[in-house]
């Protein structure tokens, strides 16, 4: 599909009914009208409870099928509503792209004595205790599932550390002692090494624990069909595995097989490193342009909308990375929050929906609003039409006229294979403002009408093809070729 968007198909607050899978098999032509191309579900394995969101994982073989946990269904409803969703969503023409999270486990069957280091927390590299004994949860043999699918049993020896033990109930980073045991490396250095997050963190130096996860990827995709992969929290796991994970998941199904990870790191230059491997080719989420947004959300006039796109992924590598506003981390009371306003969400949008570079994602919870006990709005109506717009007119060369720290505009030019394409963009974080843009003389005396239907007045180009672009004041302007005065 021409100008492919993804959307991220779930927020934190989801209701905890069962229902969610139904919803999106409902959903599914909706969504294609939309020109959505692909829909990333919410974490689909069991996990510690039928509230959890998924990234507690429990049992990567059990997709609503066992009694475990006290629950058959996920939080989204059983295995047989799963692969309705999966199947409706084919049928519409849209990719699936499932969340795997394969950093830890959680929900542990029973407890294990086994040996520990304590480290600090804010230097993992540091041990701050001599070697002493816990009661671990690191012992999964998933009673419910009885072993179908797979008899791969997890044991102490399988993971590198966990966070509590059960005889004190006391919580720390406790680090496994034994044969070849100790954090990964090629993760993230923040705190000395961030190979632990949560949970009992897996080892990947483990033969066996490798090779049970191949298996599983390979069985996970052949039971959803699955066109790609959103890989959780990467930034913790070592890279070596990571890339040996996709190559086996790309060289298995002989398909375009899309991977998306999840670096959590305002940094470009490390993303960079991530990225430098052209065989290898992971795409990442956009964290920096994220925060470049939510910066501008937040400081309003006082940001230099000219530095939206510095030290951004799209800028640098256009072609590996997924573009997002807002998604389930960064919003409200989550421990990476960083909510961009109401008032700038639509320009953010068209940030990423209406220009050439990068693979933007929508976020359920700014489509259809956010649950909980601090709900908001939607914002449906606006996405809809950015949506159309791109569909319609964002296609062509692009031209950047950002020369102004509060109001910047773009265009692009139109081609030949999309009729009456062609667009421009104005935006402005301060006062009202516009921009003088030219489409040359094959659009002289063409009318231009602003789609967002913040402003009602048209715009008449000169003979020349130039005019005069406005914006109102903190807010975004589209304008399209309405018709031609003869």
């Amino acid at each position: 599909m021409a100008n492919g968007v993804m959307i991220q198909y779930f927020e934190w607050y989801l209701p905890s009914d069962g229902n969610h899978w139904n919803r999106l098999r409902d959903d599914a032509a909706h969504l294609s009208s939309l020109g959505i191309s692909g829909v990333w579900l919410p974490p689909c394995t069991k996990a510690t409870s039928a509230d959890d969101v998924g990234y507690g994982v429990y049992d990567l073989y059990d997709l609503g099928e066992f009694d475990a946990k006290g629950t058959v269904r996920t939080k989204y409803g059983d295995r047989s509503s799963l692969l309705a969703a999966v199947q409706a969503l084919h049928a519409c023409g849209l990719s699936v792209y499932a969340d795997v999270v394969l950093n830890h486990k959680a929900g542990a069957d029973r407890t294990e004595d086994i040996t520990v280091l304590e480290v600090d927390r804010q230097n993992r590299d540091r041990v701050v205790s001599a070697p002493f004994q816990i009661y671990a949860w690191t012992e999964f043999d998933f009673p419910g599932r009885a072993d179908k699918y797979s008899n791969f049993h997890w044991g102490w020896q399988h993971f590198t550390a966990t966070d509590y033990d059960q005889k004190t109930g006391r919580s720390a980073v406790y680090r496994i002692v034994g044969e070849n045991k100790n954090f990964s490396e090629n993760v993230d250095q923040e705190y000395g090494n961030y190979d632990y997050l949560m949970f009992a963190d897996i080892d990947y130096h483990h033969p066996d624990v490798v090779n049970d996860t191949i298996a599983w990827g390979k069985w996970f995709t052949d039971t959803l069909a699955l066109d790609g992969m959103r890989l959780d929290a990467v930034k913790h796991i070592n890279e070596d595995f990571i890339e040996r994970f996709v190559d086996e998941m790309r060289a298995y199904v002989k398909r375009p097989f899309f991977t998306v990870a999840e670096y959590w790191k305002d940094n470009d230059g490390l993303l960079q490193k991530y990225l430098c491997d052209e065989e290898y080719c992971l795409t990442l989420f956009d964290v920096p342009l994220h925060y470049n947004l939510f910066e501008a959300g937040t400081r309003g006039r006082e940001f230099d909308l000219r530095t939206v796109f510095d030290g951004t992924l799209v800028k640098s590598n256009p072609m590996n990375v997924v573009t997002f506003v807002d998604n389930h981390d960064s919003q409200r009371h989550q421990a990476l929050e960083s909510w961009i306003p109401a008032w700038f969400k639509p320009s953010a949008y068209s940030l990423i929906l209406l220009r050439k570079d990068g693979y933007p994602c929508v976020f359920y919870g700014d489509y259809y609003g956010i649950g909980g006990n601090d709900p908001l709005p939607g914002m449906g109506s606006v996405l809809d039409r950015l949506l159309m717009i791109r569909q319609k007119y964002a296609y062509g060369e692009q031209i950047d006229v950002f020369d102004h720290p509060n109001v910047i505009a773009w265009q692009r030019m139109g081609d030949a294979e999309h009729p009456g394409s062609g667009l421009a963009t104005v935006i402005s974080t301060g006062d009202d403002g516009y921009k003088d843009l030219s489409f040359g003389p094959a659009a002289a005396r063409s009318v231009w009408t602003d789609m967002t239907g913040n402003l009602a007045d048209t715009v008449t180009l000169s003979e020349n093809g130039a005019g005069r672009f406005p914006v109102k004041g903190g807010s975004v302007s589209v304008w399209i070729r309405a018709a031609l005065i003869v």
